[in-house]
């Protein structure tokens, strides 16, 4: 695994002198152009870009930022390494796993404090605790999405080969709803709300929390490649970037309203809802800011959670060596917050 950190080790007065010229951290009136690539189509989830381009925070921090949708053909990570784009959001086990197969991706900003995964379960079955799934057919997404519920598993001494049947969930939570299966897994801002729209009352639920369970491992984060930090003025470029997004996010704390309606401008099919949006954009303000409220600022990466995360994906396969220290940087997140 790559871990080399020389680039993050350079000075910051050169970088930081560059920022603070002319309030929009530019000395030229053109504009810096960069291209932030997301993890998944336009929803609430990515409000807070979508609000810094709406309320023109990145023009005033001297950018030209293009915020591409993602897919589920679209591997940010790909996207990055590619020079498709030169920022990207994913869940930091793909960050890992593109790493330890020799892509030199670092996260700059963790955005999300809080994993937004669950498994929930309806009480009929009896379910109350993780113990209780034993016996059962407990449905989760495959292909990366799973280790939270593995890890918990683990924490309680449930073989996922012998103590219970596991189920692969589709992307719907069609199995839940129909009493397929006695549990599924389910995010917070999404397929949960999915199961109460489809008229089951939150009561009648049981949600086993990975947050709560200490397995919970990290989601929305911000990364680039180290080559393009290390050329000449991105560390800046890269800042700027992290400076405006926050103050986009911060905004959609205060404004959730203003920003449900910044992501429904980028429908273009018409299949969002404003209601769905709108819990979504509360549910993921509380990934970001809590209850219990991180104890750093927006997009620090604090280092117990990461080695948590790190922990959970060589348990289960996602690495196959301990994941290193230079996976992520606070060299940007720190000249962010000195940019006014």
């Amino acid at each position: 695994m790559r871990t080399r950190r020389g680039w993050m080790a350079m000075g910051l007065a050169p970088v930081l002198a560059l920022l603070s010229i002319g309030g929009g951290g530019t000395a030229a009136a053109t504009k810096d152009k960069a291209i932030l690539q997301l993890k998944w189509v336009a929803q609430a989830q990515f409000a807070g870009y979508y609000a810094a381009k709406e309320k023109g925070y990145y023009d005033a921090a001297g950018l030209n930022l293009t915020v591409r949708p993602g897919g589920p053909d679209i591997i940010p990570e790909q996207v990055v390494a590619g020079g498709g784009a030169q920022f990207g959001i994913d869940w930091l086990p793909s960050l890992l796993s593109a790493r330890e197969e020799g892509t030199p991706l670092v996260n700059i900003a963790q955005v999300f404090q809080y994993s937004g995964m669950r498994e929930i379960a309806f009480k009929s079955t009896g379910i109350k605790t993780v113990n209780d799934l034993r016996g059962k057919k407990v449905a989760v997404w495959f292909g990366g999405n799973e280790f939270e519920l593995l890890a918990t598993l683990d924490k309680y001494h449930i073989n996922r080969d012998r103590d219970l049947t596991l189920v692969k969930q589709p992307f719907d939570m069609n199995l839940l709803i129909n009493h397929q299966v006695a549990a599924a897994a389910a995010m917070t801002y999404n397929e949960y709300h999915q199961v109460l729209e489809a008229g089951v009352n939150p009561s009648d639920l049981v949600v086993i929390d990975f947050n709560r369970e200490g397995t919970a491992m990290l989601e929305d984060g911000v990364f680039a490649t180290e080559p393009w930090l290390r050329a000449a003025g991105h560390e800046g470029i890269a800042a700027r970037m992290l400076r405006a997004s926050f103050q986009g996010w911060i905004y959609c704390r205060d404004h959730p309203a203003d920003c449900v309606e910044f992501v429904l401008k980028q429908d273009a099919t018409g299949v969002m809802t404003k209601q769905h949006q709108t819990t979504m954009m509360a549910e993921i303000n509380k990934l970001i800011w809590g209850p219990p409220a991180p104890a750093h600022s927006i997009g620090y990466m604090e280092p117990a959670s990461f080695g948590r995360t790190a922990e959970i994906a060589l348990r289960f396969g996602v690495i196959k060596k301990p994941a290193g220290a230079g996976a992520y940087t606070h060299a940007i997140w720190e000249m962010a917050q000195k940019i006014k």
